[in-house]
């Protein structure tokens, strides 16, 4: 079975990493060069952390790659595994829900408020809005990866 496709979120978290390892390299030449440092790079590291964090998320998610014990799945049968899958599955969209809704509503107030971030100034929703949708990035990934084990079995079974 050839590796599933999650090309823009790979994308999105290659670029992330990069962007954090660049401004950072930056910083720490201008601190020792000049004793002044860059204001945003905190603030942009953080923002860019956390979009690294949930596009890695949302990849390994589809290709089933998370961390989990497989002892259960190994012991149990074919249809002990899909009630175990449905159980993972059913798990990951309760918490996802959660950050989804939770996440998209502070999102919101954030907006509405016009709160502008404590380091540049800029509207703290531009940083926020990536939560709820790399989780739905994610959770469309995890119900993917549901699916396709359901279908053909999980293949570390063979």
């Amino acid at each position: 079975m050839s590796k599933p496709r999650t090309r823009i979120e790979s994308w999105l978290g290659i670029i992330a990493l990069a962007a954090i390892c660049i401004i950072s390299l930056a910083n720490v030449v201008v601190r020792y060069t000049t004793n002044a440092s860059f204001a945003f790079t905190e603030e942009f590291s953080v923002f860019l952390m956390v979009i690294l964090t949930f596009a890695g998320g949302a990849v390994a998610a589809r290709s089933n790659e998370h961390i989990r014990i497989t002892l259960l799945e190994q012991k149990v049968g074919p249809t002990g595994r899909r009630i175990i899958y449905t159980l993972q599955w059913l798990g990951s969209v309760a918490v996802l829900g959660l950050v989804i809704w939770y996440s998209g509503t502070f999102t919101y107030q954030e907006y509405e408020w016009e709160s502008l971030s404590p380091g540049l100034g800029y509207p703290t929703w531009i940083y926020l809005i990536w939560l709820p949708i790399l989780s739905i990035a994610i959770l469309i990934r995890s119900t993917q990866n549901f699916i396709g084990r359901l279908r053909q079995g999980d293949e570390e079974q063979a």
